[in-house]
């Protein structure tokens, strides 16, 4: 039966994951295609950059609970083996990736990712990408590579942390996924920053 509810979970992991409900939160409330803004992706950024705060707190928070329910009934539920748990995880981040209701032209796939290591079973994984993401996020610059240098370091922690592992073969296929999805913004080389100092300088110069 632990086949039967792997394969079951993993599927409706992917569709839920493929659910575009900032696309369609962007459709439904402030009657924009939030494809327009940014970088055109149809995730919870561009409902931000449409202009709406509130909707895109909401917009992000649906993104995130995408990766969530599946993985919690894998391994809370059910019981069912790590392997399964990080597959079922891996599907709602592809649906989102990959989303049959956008022509399989999806987003880039960080909310998501977010809630599956919220969701899934080594709670430390989830804490110490938040904080690298933080910290990256600080001091480097464009963000598609504050993504990278926090996965990329995400990973050699559960390399070292968690050994050779389902947990490692995770974070290498989420790192796979991310990378797909942001390739061409990483064509623009990483550089070191400090935003704190550039938001006061900012501020300063406003004032």
């Amino acid at each position: 039966m632990e086949l039967v509810y792997s394969i079951l979970l993993g599927v409706a992991a992917f569709w839920l994951g493929a659910c575009p409900f900032s696309l369609w939160l962007g459709r439904w409330l402030l009657h924009k295609d939030i494809r327009h803004y940014g970088d055109r992706n149809p995730g919870a950024t561009n409902v931000f950059r449409s202009g709406s705060m509130s909707v895109g707190i909401l917009a992000l928070l649906l993104d995130i609970a995408k990766g969530v329910p599946f993985v919690l009934l894998a391994h809370l539920v059910f019981k069912l083996p790590d392997p399964a748990v990080y597959a079922i995880g891996l599907c709602a981040i592809l649906g989102h990736a990959y989303s049959p209701f956008l022509r399989f032209k999806g987003g880039k796939a960080l909310a998501v990712t977010a809630g599956v290591l919220l969701a899934q079973p080594y709670f430390d994984i989830f804490v110490v990408v938040l904080l690298l993401a933080f910290l990256s996020f600080l001091f480097s610059k464009p963000d598609a590579w504050t993504v990278m240098f926090a996965i990329i370091a995400t990973t050699v922690y559960v390399a070292v942390a968690h050994g050779i592992s389902w947990e490692l073969l995770f974070m290498l296929c989420v790192l796979a996924i991310l990378v797909v999805k942001h390739f061409e913004d990483l064509k623009t080389a990483p550089r070191l920053t400090v935003r704190p100092i550039e938001w006061l300088r900012a501020k300063n110069a406003r004032t």
